[in-house]
């Protein structure tokens, strides 16, 4: 219900995952949906909140550029750049890196640097000859970037990117739409009809079970300043407040 409400009324859908998280805290998914829908309103506390024990779950990092953004969302433009530093960005997929590029550049931003938030972007997908699914949002933070610069000439050329980007990606969309895919149903060998019955048993005595959050998955919980951060790297060039990159 919270995937069908997200975009047209961030607000309802915000209560139907967090109704959800409530009853089954320790499913990864579930707090991610919380975290996502809350980030939508505009609560960066619980979405943070929830991110970290979507991170905790789930042992994955793909949402790490929305925990970065949060921190922004706080006020904490420091908080974020630390965070964002705190992962090996070559071990994340490569439109998670795009995103926290994009997020990083935006702490950059918010603690007045624009040198330092262009570097940030200058990052091997910032490629103006391919188009990816996140190449308009990267050349969109670039050309918003270089206006900050008063670079308003090379802003434009990136503008007229984004369209063209934009452009190529729909077209293929609309080519790849009445693609079809043939599914083969094949009988698992050795199959039993009463194993699934009793499968089946077991997952429903599980949702009376395994519900209830733990002390530390209350949705109440305060977040903790320090939880999921990395240490600071001294030796890395990129100082918080961004002189380092002038």
């Amino acid at each position: 219900m919270a995937a069908l409400l997200v975009d047209e009324d961030p607000e309802t859908a915000n209560l139907h995952a967090l109704s959800a998280a409530r009853r089954a805290g320790r499913v990864a998914v579930v707090r991610e949906t919380a975290a996502i829908t809350a980030y939508r309103t505009g609560d960066f506390a619980t979405a943070l909140r929830e991110l970290r024990t979507y991170r905790r779950i789930s042992g994955k990092n793909d949402q790490l550029p929305m925990m970065v953004d949060c921190e922004r969302g706080l006020g904490r433009p420091e908080r974020a750049l630390e965070l964002g530093r705190s992962i090996d960005r070559a071990a994340l997929d490569t439109a998670v890196q795009v995103e926290l590029a994009i997020a990083m550049s935006g702490a950059r931003i918010d603690l007045g640097n624009p040198t330092a938030a262009l570097g940030e972007l200058e990052i091997p997908q910032l490629d103006p000859t391919t188009a990816y699914s996140w190449s308009p949002a990267l050349y969109s933070a670039y050309a918003a970037t270089l206006e900050e610069l008063g670079r308003q000439d090379e802003a434009d050329e990136w503008w007229a990117r984004v369209d063209r980007a934009a452009a190529a990606l729909a077209e293929i969309a609309d080519e790849n739409a009445w693609e079809t895919v043939d599914v083969v149903e094949e009988e698992v060998e050795g199959h039993d009809e009463r194993d699934a019955v009793v499968g089946d048993e077991s997952v429903a005595g599980d949702e009376h079970g395994a519900g209830a959050l733990d002390d530390t998955d209350q949705l109440g919980d305060d977040v903790d300043p320090d939880d999921d951060l990395g240490e600071i790297d001294d030796d890395n060039p990129r100082d918080v407040d961004g002189s380092a990159a002038d």
